[in-house]
Formats: structure tokens, sequence, C-alpha cells
């Protein structure tokens, strides 16, 4: 096995002060206000950033109006292709500083960001190729005499990205992707947490040739994303996210009827049949929710065991979570790493509480970390409990953090009944070697992606997204690229 190597110091954090990226040149907010961004795993400032508000996201509008009003929007496919495919070069080539750009800012390890690199390349290039695939329909009409019909998809216009703080040069580049394979132009607005990548994934595009405006990225707080989703110039809105804040851009973005798409929260049922591949069934339903340090928003944080393998499952389960390594992100072998911040350590930790006081069992975990290398983090243990009724609160809320409830099951109908029983509708785990249950439990789980015997796996050509509460719209695969295009009928009389 190669051996991991921990990269320098980004070069981007030689600059303490990191400008916005507005018409290609980087920019100070209009107020001059700025705000910090800190390392989740030590508390170290990492960069001042410029928080933008309202004024800042209308000078970005307006770049990405005067940008998609040029030639960009009539540029040929294959050129738009070829700059995709020197972007997905140059990501891939600086992907180790994008890496740890996210693990300074995010606190996941680097062990787990720079798996990201493969991911970031393949979506650039799919994308890529769909920008020469765009293409109408000629329709053969019932009209009365010899009337030509056809349609034509161009590009929506532009486009706000409102980016969630857990995966973010990940983020940037699937929000960008269908962007610049439709011609569009993008007001990326990264979360306030993980600013740092957006901005470095901005200057690449500029390395590789977008035009100026093409692609803009406004550094801010909520303000800046409310701005953003009422903006009466924006023409599209691309959210990841909380459910409460998806809420709120979809009231915002009414007024002008912009056309939205929202991936938002979760609580993913992963259900394990008696039958199931214990050896690969164990450590999968641990990372299912301890990725990321369970900062994912499809994270299988609902486990349901048959009750002929609960207890042998279980005690499993507990063995290898305590084998899981949390602590420092740059150590090669770590992990997981820290939650983002002490807001939401203490969002957690207060949902232990009160799985605690509601009568569930601590199979192991339940503690923030302390000691030496975590005194000065927000590092909380992997969490296992059980004896949870299906009302209490940790069942039905989602936490965000590595915390998973576990339930048994006796047979296929109530398991399936009890996993759809939520709000939400991301995700869905089912481990069986039975062929007929596998089929039948992918059909009755109501969400938008069902992993058998596997779990969080994606791929640019596959569409994920959301059922109910988790939000509408998919990303990657072709559906992704008509929701940045409009479809007009064209008519042409020939008589």
């Amino acid at each position: 096995m190669t051996q991991l190597i921990i990269p320098p110091r980004p070069a981007l954090l030689d600059t303490p002060h990191q400008d916005m990226l507005i018409g290609g040149q980087r920019v100070p907010a209009l107020s001059g206000q700025r705000f910090e961004t800190r390392n989740p795993a030590t508390g170290d400032l990492l960069a001042t950033v410029a928080q933008g508000g309202a004024e800042d996201v209308d000078r970005a509008v307006k770049s990405a109006r005067a940008a998609f009003e040029g030639p960009w929007r009539r540029m040929k496919p294959v050129e738009r292709q070829r700059i995709m495919l020197r972007l997905a070069d140059l990501v891939e080539q600086d992907f180790e500083e994008l890496a740890m750009l996210d693990t300074l800012d995010l606190g996941a390890p680097y062990s787990r960001t720079i798996m990201g690199k493969t991911r970031a390349g393949a979506l650039l290039r799919y994308y890529a190729g769909q920008a020469t695939l765009i293409a109408g329909d000629t329709i053969d009409n019932s009209a009365m005499g010899d009337v030509l019909s056809h349609t034509l998809k161009e590009p929506i216009g532009v486009v706000a990205a409102i980016n969630p703080w857990n995966g973010p040069i990940g983020m940037s580049v699937w929000k960008a992707g269908p962007v610049l394979a439709t011609g569009c132009t993008l007001v990326m607005k990264p979360a306030e947490q993980t600013p740092l990548s957006a901005l470095r994934f901005g200057e690449l595009c500029l390395e590789a040739g977008v035009p100026d405006g093409v692609i803009n990225i406004v550094t801010g707080l909520g303000d800046a994303g409310a701005a953003l989703s009422s903006h009466p110039d924006v023409d599209k809105i691309a959210f990841t996210g909380s459910t409460g804040v998806g809420e709120k851009i979809l009231h915002a973005a009414a007024g002008t009827m912009k056309r939205v798409t929202v991936e938002l929260g979760g609580k993913s049922p992963n259900i394990v049949f008696a039958d199931a591949d214990l050896d690969k069934a164990v450590p999968a339903a641990a990372m299912a929710v301890f990725a990321n340090a369970g900062q994912i928003c499809s994270a299988g944080t609902r486990l349901f065991v048959q009750s002929t393998i609960h207890d042998e499952f279980m005690e499993r389960l507990a063995a290898f979570t305590k084998t899981i390594k949390v602590g420092d992100p740059l150590d090669p072998t770590t992990q997981i790493g820290p939650v983002i911040s002490l807001p939401q350590m203490d969002k957690i930790l207060g949902f232990i509480a009160s799985a605690n006081t509601q009568g569930a069992h601590p199979l192991t975990g339940g503690n923030r970390m302390s000691g030496a290398g975590y005194d000065a983090g927000y590092f909380i243990e992997p969490t296992i409990f059980t004896h949870v009724a299906d009302d209490m609160t940790i069942a039905r809320e989602e936490i965000f953090g590595p915390v998973l409830s576990a339930f048994t099951f006796e047979h296929v109908e109530e398991v399936l009944t009890r996993a759809n029983a939520t709000e939400f509708g991301l995700g869905g785990g089912v481990w069986t070697r039975d062929l007929a249950t596998a089929h039948r439990m992918a059909r009755g789980i109501r969400a938008g992606s069902v992993w058998v015997n596997c779990y969080q796996m994606l791929d640019p050509a596959v569409p994920f997204g959301g059922y109910r509460m988790s939000g509408f719209g998919r990303e990657s695969g072709a559906h992704h690229i008509e929701d940045y295009l409009e479809t007009k009928a064209v008519w042409i009389n020939l008589d």
C-alpha cells in the first residue's frame, strides 16, 4: 500500500486576507467587513475572508449577467468542452492543495479529502461530455397545413449556487459542472465555515480559460445567501443544505418564479437482514454514519437489524466502532476528525443527552473527547444507541453528527413501514443475499437512492437527490443538465 504523504500548507493561505472573486478579479466586500475561518481541529485562524452582503451579491449577479449575454452562451459546445477538460486537468493537478484546504477548513481527515480527486475529475469530464449532447427534438405535429415544429434547448441564464460546508470542493465542482456545460453563468456562495477551496477553484476556472464573470464566488454569511435567493436577475437556484434553510430559499425565490432545485436533509434507513454478509455489513454500517464525523446528509443514521442476528451484529458493530481512529486530520491514519464548529458540537451533544433522557441505551461513545490533541477541537466519540423507540428525538430528527440509532425488526413488511416513517427520503441501504428481498426493498423504500450490499456510492452518470423533505431535483446524470436548460417550441408555417 502506498504511504499517504501529507502536502505542505496550501499557498493560498500565504495571503491572510481572502477576497471574493467577481468578474475575474479578487475584490474585497464593499462594506470592508471580514469574517474568520478557523481550523475546527485546533481552533487556529486560517484566514479572514471578505464578508459579502447584498451589494456584493448584486455586482456579482451583474457580472454573471454580462458574461451570459456576451459570447459565452453562444460559444460552440466543443469550445466549452475543451475549457472544461482543461479545468478537469487543473483540478486533478492541484487537488492536493484543494484537499488540504478542505482538511484545514472542515476538519475532515486528509486521508478522506484526497479521495475526492478521482470524483472531481470524473464529474468535470462527464459534464464536458454532456456539453456536446444538448439537443432539441423535431416533432411531427397534427396542426392544419404544412407546419414544421421543433424544440430548442437554451441555457436558463444566471444560476445561484448556495453550498453546504460538509464537502466543499466536491460541492463546488458538482454545482459548476452543469453550469459550464450548458452555457449558463454562476454566482456561487460557499458556506461561511468552509470558503477557501471554492475561492481556489474559482482561480482554476480562470486559469482553464473560463471567461471573466462566468464563475463568481461571493463569500459571506447567511444574509448573502438570502440576497441571492431573492435577487430578481437570478434565473435558477441550486441549493444543498438543511431542510430549514431550503424552505426559506423556496419562499425567497417564489416572488420572481425562479427555478429551484434543492438537496436537503435526511434520516436514512440502513437495513440488515439475517442472511447478509456480516463481514461486509458491519464495517459498512459503521462508516455509513461515522464517515465525515456523521456530517453527510444521506448518512445511514437509522440501523435496522433483523432480530435473529441483532445481538451478534451489535456486538461486532460496537467492537468495530471502538477501532475507528478519531483525531488529528493531518495524521494519515486518522479516520474521523472533528465536527465543524462549537455550535454544531453542542447541538450533537444535546441530541445525545435527549437520547439518554428518553431511555435509549448508549452501546458505545456518547461523549466529547478530551485530553491531549482533543481539547482545542470539536471531537465527539462515534456513538451508538440501542433500545431506541421510533418516536424518540434521535430516531426522527437529523443530527448531522457521529450518532447511530439501532433498531430490531422481524420481517420485510414491518421494516419497510418503519423505514418509510420519516419526513425525509434521501437514501437507504439494504443488506441481503436474497435477490427477491433486495428488489422488494429497493422498490419499497421511498428515497432517491437505495444501495444494496453497499452504501453511499456515487457516480457522475447516476442521478442523486431526494424525496419529500429531502428535496427535489437531481444532481449527476442527464437529468441534472435538464435543470439548467429552457425548452423553446418553434413553429414554422411552410405553406
